[in-house]
C-alpha cells in the first residue's frame, strides 16, 4: 500500500471515529470556572483530610504542613486566601488559610488539615461549601 493511500485511509478512520452529535443535543457542560480569590466567591464540592504522613512536608507555598494549624489546599486560590469552610452535613464551619495546591484527585475541591477537619466533624471526606472571606491580595 502506498504512503499516500495509507494517510488517506487513516484520516477517514479518524473522522469516522469522532463522536456524533445529534441535532438539538446539548453540548457537555463546561467545567466550573477557577476561583480567583474575590471576597464572597463560593464553591461547593467534596473536601478530604490531608494524610497524617504529610505532617512536616513542604507545601507548594514553601511552608511546612502542620496538622495542628487551620490550613488547606486549593487548586487555584492564591496562597494566603482565607476561606470559610462549612460541612454541609452538620453545618459546622471553620476559617482556613490556603497554603498548598491540590487536591490532585478528581471531584475534590479542597484538602483540609487534620485540625480543620476535626473542627468540622470530617473524618475522611465530606460535602462542603467554601466561601472566600479574606483575599490574599488585601
Amino acid at each position: 500500500m502506498s504512503t499516500r493511500l495509507w494517510v488517506i485511509m487513516t484520516c477517514i478512520a479518524l473522522v469516522l471515529a469522532l463522536p456524533v452529535r445529534r441535532a438539538g443535543a446539548q453540548a457537555a457542560a463546561a467545567p466550573a470556572a477557577a476561583m480567583i480569590g474575590a471576597v464572597g466567591e463560593t464553591q461547593t464540592g467534596e473536601a478530604a483530610v490531608y494524610g497524617k504522613h504529610l505532617n512536616g512536608h513542604k507545601t507548594a507555598s514553601g511552608q511546612r504542613y502542620n496538622a495542628g494549624k487551620l490550613t488547606a489546599s486549593h487548586p487555584t486560590l492564591p496562597f494566603g486566601t482565607e476561606v470559610k469552610v462549612t460541612n454541609l452535613k452538620n453545618n459546622k464551619s471553620v476559617t482556613v488559610r490556603v497554603n498548598d495546591r491540590g487536591p490532585k484527585e478528581a471531584g475534590r475541591i479542597m484538602d483540609l488539615s487534620s485540625s480543620a477537619a476535626h473542627k468540622l466533624g470530617i473524618h475522611h471526606m465530606a460535602e462542603v461549601k467554601i466561601e472566600v472571606v479574606k483575599s490574599a491580595k488585601g
